[in-house]
């Protein structure tokens, strides 16, 4: 008779049978590869037909270029941002421009042919298409005047942009392996990279590395599927652009004259026979007065050519500042206003037969106009270049938000750059130095990152300020309650300062680290305080300028210094 096998025997043992093969599931579940294949549209973000994806230097980047009509055409922010900073999209008048050395390029949105100054090409296809909130550039027409390398390809669209020069890393796969979106065998694989295929190291990590193929494909690979790692070098096969500058064998001694009215260019000889060594003067004679980027002009011929025959070259200013119903951005932001002033500016340089301009655009709002300002040096540079003018733009000491005047920029197409070094405190601060020598030397270094030395000049003050506070005000709390200044200054030239001092018997003391004699006195009811600009000042400045090999020395303005101020300058220049 057969032994009866327990119900509860026969229970027991499914359960190990279950447990055995459920634990045998998961062991080969979690230890065998993932198969599934992430789809490419998805990984490059690709939602139209018409979209293509672009990785740039190793990263899949958020803009999307497009194919239109059979070609690709890059996003303007994209090829700004990325690629080269020099093309203009004016989303006014729908243009895009583009700046050589001596050279103006400009496409209309739509059309097939463009201009290289006033010579017109045929492009055979549109190099710019408009769009709602920005603009596409056909992608060969940014390679022609741009350094990358690119290559494109389909299944899905996506074009693979190189344009960081210098050594990288490479290996060789071992065999056909699969690279994934993640490290691990459970991540979806991008492609299968065969045996020999040659990729790019991006990042080693214990077991798995980063990876990137020819084609474009940014994932991972196991250690141990890659061999033959070597160094390589990715270089340009673009040809350095170099800028032409028109530059002066001597060290450059300029001097604002301010001129409000033509009445005042008569009094030229006298002004000029109160100075040494000044080799350029710059009478503010043209200034921005409307919206079409027209000027108003008080420029005398004779004036010009008594300064000649003095051997004095004569920089006229451009501003600004003068006509408070202009709008800047507005002309600025606008090519045919912007361009109109352009014209302007190079047509009065002609007619009075100057040897230079300097161009003075203050208080700008970088978010709104900055690529446009630098555009407008840009096309400046290239018609005074043409006519033998020379371009100097004024600027201010850097600081972050005065960052978009772009002195790099601007270095490249101007041929000299003033920093003007003064007003490191001015009106509603508080109280202090017009420029200290920490301040300036700061500004000269931080400068210098971005300008050649021989193309700087030194803005000085012939000005200070005499700062007036209620007796008893604490310079660092220079505010009423209301947030109103308990603090004023009045500007005083260089004699009128010297004057006060001696009136209130205020005795001078030298402080070392702002390079300027300090004065303090008081009356019944204020204290006045004064960084004072004298001979001792502006030789610790020059000593700077020397020290650094700048192109030479500016200064605001004629009229405020003393007379032994030329004997100190002639020193040095």
């Amino acid at each position: 008779m057969k032994k009866k096998i327990s119900p509860v025997f026969l229970i027991a043992v499914c359960a190990v049978l279950v447990i055995v093969f459920t634990f045998l599931f998961l062991f080969v579940r979690k230890y065998t590869p993932s198969k599934e294949h992430e789809d490419l549209k998805t990984y490059y973000d690709l939602k139209d037909q018409d979209e293509v994806a672009i990785v740039l230097n190793n990263e899949i980047n958020s803009a999307k270029a497009k194919v239109i009509d059979g070609y690709i055409y890059l996003d303007y922010s994209f090829v700004h941002d990325n690629l080269n900073p020099r093309f203009y999209w004016d989303h006014n008048e729908n243009i895009l421009l583009y700046a050589t050395t001596q050279n103006l390029i400009s496409a209309q949105a739509d059309q097939d042919k463009y201009l290289i100054t006033k010579s017109s090409v045929d492009y055979g296809r549109p190099v710019v298409k408009a769009a709602s909130d920005s603009a596409y550039i056909d992608l060969e027409f940014v390679k022609e005047y741009s350094d990358f390398q690119y290559q494109y390809e389909k299944n899905p669209h996506r074009i693979i942009i190189n344009n960081q020069w210098g050594e990288y890393q490479t290996a060789s796969v071992k065999k056909n392996s699969a690279i994934r979106v993640r490290g691990g065998i459970k991540s979806p694989i991008l492609k299968n990279a065969g045996s020999k295929e040659e990729v790019e190291v991006l990042e080693q990590g214990e077991k798995w590395t980063k990876v990137s193929t020819k084609d474009g494909i940014i994932g991972y690979l196991k250690n141990r599927m890659l061999s033959n790692l070597q160094k390589k070098e990715r270089k340009s096969d673009a040809v350095p652009e170099t800028f032409a500058h028109i530059t002066k064998d001597f060290n450059i001694c300029m001097a604002w004259h301010q001129v409000t009215a033509k009445g005042a260019n008569s009094s030229i000889s006298s002004v000029l026979s109160s100075t040494k060594g000044v080799n350029v003067i710059s009478p503010t004679w043209f200034y921005l007065n409307d919206n079409e980027g027209n000027l108003a002009n008080l420029a005398s011929l004779d004036y010009v050519n008594y300064c000649h025959n003095q051997g004095v070259e004569v920089w006229a200013l451009v501003s600004n500042l003068e006509n408070s119903n202009v709008d800047t951005t507005e002309v600025l932001t606008h090519t045919s206003k912007r361009q109109n002033l352009v014209n302007q500016i190079v047509s009065m340089a002609i007619q009075y037969n100057l040897d230079g301009i300097n161009l003075d655009f203050e208080a700008l709002n970088g978010n709104k106009v900055g690529d446009a300002y630098i555009e407008f040096v840009r096309e400046l540079s290239i018609k005074c270049k043409n006519n033998g003018v020379v371009l100097s733009v004024d600027n201010y000491v850097p600081m972050a938000y005065t960052s978009f005047y772009n002195r790099k920029e601007q270095a490249n197409f101007a041929d000299y750059v003033i920093m003007m070094g003064y007003d490191e405190h001015y009106a509603g601060t508080d109280a202090g130095s017009v420029a200290s020598l920490s301040w300036v030397s700061q500004g000269v270094s931080d400068t210098l990152k971005e300008v050649p030395a021989n193309q700087l000049i030194l803005g000085m003050p012939f000005y200070t300020r005499v700062w007036e506070s209620p007796a008893g005000t604490d310079n660092q709390d220079a505010s009423d309650d209301t947030g109103s200044s308990k603090v004023s200054s009045k500007i005083y030239g260089m004699k009128a300062a010297s004057d006060l001092l001696n009136t209130y018997g205020a005795a001078k003391e030298w402080k070392a680290d702002c390079g300027q004699n300090y004065a303090e006195f008081k009356d019944d009811s204020n204290t006045y305080q004064v960084w004072l600009e004298d001979s001792s000042s502006m030789e610790a400045r020059l000593k700077l300028m020397q020290e650094n090999k700048l192109a030479g020395a500016a200064f605001w303005k004629l009229g405020f210094e003393t007379s032994d101020i030329w004997d100190t300058i002639i020193k040095y220049m």
